[in-house]
């Protein structure tokens, strides 16, 4: 039996034993968190052995400048070298042994048990992020600025939906009046918005023993929080083409000293601070994040350092970042095809489309470029829901909308299970020899909710009865479906007494009434 049927099977036990005990909140599931990708494979395999060859190539001969002193000190006493003109060359018998050692059993928990990702094998999963300036109004529809308030909103509207299994800071709260507030106050609303796993930036290295203090009350302790992390810190530790960014070493080093799992971050853009072509903006961003990933393995051995090559797009008409195009989502899973040839945890960043509203341009665009990804075999596909307007923008109704695409393409990663059951052509005779359709039998209302992924707010009704009902999109529905969710779930995983310590401790914007609480 594959893992995958294996998987399956465990649910449908779990499945029936629910219904025997009459609990129906536990059925078979046609998708799940850590669905097994990994079959498409876009490189082969003389390309997959070119790009780590020049990715080697450039690490010891060309390296990266702007190096912090932690880091050509930790690099240097492991066999590289600094150059006269300040370029950091890392020898490859290094890069090869912190890739060969590195863990790979890392679980990013959530503040609930049974939220857990487990980043290992080819297993996918979905997250929010982006950092957007702005969001767009539900009420009004327009654009407007972000804010802590709408962040948090964001976060307890994807802790209700199945298919987005992480939330990853999805805004930038405008309203705060500082970067270390806006830090803090990110890592409040986040924490108080959805037990799920939550990852976030941090502005400034300075910051990360507030954030680790905030986090350590939440869980209780600090060693509870170091033995089940529920916040992982993002770091684009680069300036493309080949330059570290400084404070972001910085952030590196701190947050994994205060037990933290880090996102190793790449993400030039091809034909702006990456090569034009697919290959050498891919070879780039190999290189930058593997630069990172040893520094973070000479750190601490231990760390949990999670490969995160994110390489974007530019439309080379105008300059600016595009993220819908078929280029992108080509990169993007060439990046994680390469993740999972070192058999590394990783990240990808895809569905940054260029749509402004929840529309054909936006579907479109999202499901390429997610649906390679997850095929790929990502770990944790993040932008994934809820981001547009190449992540200018965030929409609520969107996440509700992606939520529905997100479960397809996960059923579409699980792919076929061509075992004896499935093949069932004992029930093709059965009901050649009876009835002579499948309607009705068995196996087919054993199987309707274990192999079949039904949308939440995708219309399949037939032209008549959608017209009779008003005809409303899928936008609109949405936006009804997420006004309910806002009016009634304010969740309560974040005790009473946690939550006033916190508010003891820091200046936080979120009310208490913001938060559903007298």
């Amino acid at each position: 039996m594959t893992e995958q049927a294996a998987v399956r099977e465990k649910l449908q036990r779990r499945g029936r034993a629910a219904r025997r005990d009459g609990d129906e909140t536990l059925e078979p599931a046609a998708v799940w968190p850590g669905v097994l990708g990994g079959r498409y494979k876009p490189l082969s395999d003389t390309e997959i052995a070119a790009v780590h060859e020049a990715t080697l190539h450039l690490l010891e001969t060309l390296g990266l400048s702007q190096a912090i002193p932690s880091t050509v000190e930790k690099v240097t006493a492991r066999g590289g070298s600094l150059t006269e003109d300040g370029r950091l060359l890392f020898p490859r018998d290094l890069v090869l042994e912190c890739i060969e050692t590195a863990r790979r059993d890392i679980v990013l928990y959530g503040q609930r048990d049974g939220l857990e990702i487990d980043m290992s094998g080819a297993r996918v999963h979905f997250g929010s992020g982006g950092a957007s300036p702005s969001i767009v109004d539900l009420d009004t529809g327009a654009y407007r600025s972000a804010t802590a308030k709408d962040l948090y909103d964001a976060a307890r509207l994807v802790d209700t939906l199945d298919n987005v299994h992480v939330f990853s800071r999805s805004m930038v709260a405008t309203d705060a009046p500082n970067p270390h507030a806006l830090d803090i106050n990110t890592a409040y609303a986040v924490t108080a918005g959805t037990a799920k796993h939550v990852c976030i930036s941090c502005s400034d290295p300075a910051h990360m023993p507030d954030i680790a203090s905030l986090c350590y009350t939440v869980a209780g302790s600090e060693a509870a929080f170091r033995a089940r992390p529920f916040m992982t810190i993002m770091v684009c530790h680069v300036v493309p083409p080949m330059r570290f960014a400084e404070e972001a070493m910085a952030t590196i080093e701190a947050a994994i000293l205060a037990g933290f799992p880090v996102q190793i971050i790449s993400a030039g853009q091809a034909g702006a601070t990456s090569p034009a072509t697919i290959a050498g903006s891919l070879v780039q961003a190999v290189a930058e994040t593997l630069a990172g990933f040893v520094f973070a393995r000479l750190v601490d051995p231990d760390a949990r350092v999670i490969f995160a090559p994110k390489p974007l797009v530019a439309d080379l008409r105008t300059g600016a970042m595009s993220g819908g195009g078929g280029e992108q989502a080509i990169l993007m899973a060439a990046a994680a095809q390469m993740g999972r040839y070192y058999d590394l945890p990783t990240s990808s960043i895809a569905g940054i489309t260029d749509a402004k509203i929840a529309d054909a341009q936006h579907g479109s665009e999202k499901c390429l470029a997610v649906s390679l990804a997850a095929h790929a075999g990502s770990n944790l596909i993040t932008q994934a829901g809820g981001m547009q307007a190449s992540l200018l923008g965030c929409a609520l109704e969107s996440y509700v909308v992606d939520n529905d695409m997100l479960g397809n393409i996960l059923r579409s990663v699980r792919g076929v299970e061509a075992d004896a059951e499935a093949i069932a052509a004992d029930v093709i005779a059965d009901v050649c020899r009876g009835e002579g359709h499948y309607l009705g039998h068995a196996q087919t209302l054993a199987r309707m909710k274990s192999d079949y992924f039904y949308p939440a707010v995708s219309d399949r009704r037939t032209p008549s009865d959608w017209e009779a009902d008003g005809a409303e999109d899928v936008r609109t529905q949405a936006v009804k479906h997420t006004r309910d969710v806002l009016k009634t779930h304010f969740p309560d995983h974040l005790s009473e007494a946690t939550d006033r310590i916190l508010r003891q401790n820091f200046d936080l914007l979120l009310s208490r009434s913001d938060i559903g609480r007298a």
